[in-house]
């Protein structure tokens, strides 16, 4: 590390006492940029799954603060979810969507995108989806013998894939052009004809993701921006807003940051949002209320998760870029106690 950047680090990072109000740092973490963050499922709920640009797939242990699976690819991991307590998936910059045993077998390619894959989402029917910078969202059957054909269907997206989020019912889909789509898991397949929606707001969509119950869906764009919406159409244009956040004044000038990302409370329904200021903060969707600041980090916040009894947060700290290449303090995952104020609707 450059002494500009350890500088960097130390100013930002500050005290303990101040350390300790973000969470614990994660022993370990990744040496360039976090791209994904995922929980374990029920029977692993303590694993956190980390995707990131120094082609690393890493498990870590939360409970026990340890680095249980570490795996080098040939490239950048730009998405990584979990298939189940035993498997992992990702989606590499090398175009290809591997399963990843995290006993330590052999991996498994389960095919390939002409570009390189965006996002992997495991869906609740037990298919796993994928899309690319190539425009396409893929379907896989993992369940079929190494060798065979895995791949179900290839359906065409209105641009290149940004991001993505499920649902028990729905796969969101946000591409290039702010397109949104929406396809129905239990019709999905060769001929699957998506809701094709535009995001509500007006710039580049960053990060999507569904609430607990289905019923509806949040937006961040690079403009410091996050708008509600909901799957039913018929649902009250009043109850579908957009609001302004992530920003701050500074000589006089407000200064916009992007939203980079969105992670709903498994349990109580509101969600948190985290910018290139550094910043969390959790938010009541329906009461249209801010809940709570959850901390200022030592750089841009690049992905959230929540653990699935909604008792701690995940945070990369990792800097992403929006003022270039310059120095910048060194990534770093925190694991935040939730507290009950937090994240409780109002």
């Amino acid at each position: 590390m450059s002494f500009a950047v350890l500088q960097v680090a130390q100013l930002r990072l500050g005290s303990r006492s101040h350390m300790a109000g973000l969470g614990q740092p994660l022993d370990a973490p990744p040496s360039d940029g976090v791209s994904g963050l995922r929980f374990g499922c029920a029977a692993a709920e303590q694993l956190l799954l980390v995707a990131s640009w120094d082609c690393h797939l890493r498990l870590y242990d939360t409970a026990l603060n340890t680095l249980r699976f570490d795996l080098e690819l040939p490239t950048a991991v730009l998405d990584a979810a979990f298939l189940d307590a035993e498997r992992a998936l990702s989606g590499s910059l090398d175009k290809l969507v591997r399963l990843h045993h995290l006993s330590g077998l052999p991996e498994e390619v389960l095919g390939s995108h002409k570009e390189s894959v965006r996002c992997v989402e495991a869906c609740p029917q037990g298919v796993v989806c994928s899309a690319g910078w190539d425009a396409q969202l893929k379907l896989w059957e993992p369940r079929a013998p190494p060798g065979a054909g895995r791949e179900v269907c290839t359906l065409q997206l209105p641009g290149k894939a940004i991001t993505m989020a499920t649902s028990a019912q729905r796969l969101l889909v946000a591409t290039s052009g702010r397109h949104l789509l929406v396809f129905d898991l239990r019709m999905l397949g060769a001929g699957a004809t998506p809701v094709q929606r535009e995001s509500p707001l007006k710039f580049q969509t960053r990060a999507v993701a569904c609430s607990p119950d289905g019923a509806s869906y949040v937006v961040a764009s690079v403009e410091g921006r996050v708008g509600v919406d909901y799957f039913d159409d018929t649902q009250s244009a009043a109850a579908k807003y957009a609001f302004k956040c992530h920003r701050r004044t500074e000589a006089g000038r407000e200064v916009v940051f992007p939203v980079n990302a969105l992670a709903f409370h498994p349990l109580r329904g509101t969600f948190a949002t985290g910018g290139c200021d550094g910043v969390v903060m959790t938010w009541d969707g329906a009461a249209k209320k801010r809940l709570a600041v959850l901390g200022s980090y030592p750089t841009s916040i690049a992905a959230l998760a929540f653990s699935r009894d909604g008792t701690h947060l995940a945070v990369a700290s990792s800097y992403t870029f929006e003022s270039g290449d310059t120095p910048h303090p060194p990534d770093a995952i925190f694991l935040r106690s939730v507290q009950e104020a937090e994240v409780r609707p109002r």
